[in-house]
């Protein structure tokens, strides 16, 4: 069994992991750490303590009222996107341990295709 980071955690939540396959499974928002566990399979896991996270960015549709996915920017494992079952709830947690300055909107489609055809 794979040991906590975390000493108190704020929330649980369902959540699906997104990478080449989807996982199913938990998320837990403590204190020191984001974590993520497999329902199913316990050796699928995923551990990003805090001092890790470089940006929190949320995919925003209708002006807020949906969210359909999350993702963690890192220092040096990557970018990991997860979806929460509650993700407004998430983010306030997430809020207690990242700065303001450090979340994020991701662009709108609208957003990227101006930007890929503007001139630099």
């Amino acid at each position: 069994m794979v040991k906590s980071l975390n000493k108190q955690v704020d929330l649980s939540e369902d959540a699906t992991w997104f990478r080449g396959i989807s996982s199913y499974g938990k998320v837990m928002i403590g204190d020191r750490a984001f974590e993520f566990y497999n329902d199913r399979n316990v050796v699928d896991f995923v551990q990003i303590p805090w001092r890790e996270v470089t940006y929190v960015v949320a995919i925003v549709h209708f002006h807020g009222k949906y969210i359909p996915r999350i993702e963690l920017q890192t220092k040096s494992n990557g970018n990991f996107i997860f979806a929460i079952k509650e993700p407004k709830k998430a983010l306030r947690t997430i809020r207690k341990y990242i700065p303001a300055e450090n979340m994020r909107r991701a662009l709108t489609l609208r957003q990227k295709l101006k930007s890929r055809f503007s001139r630099h």
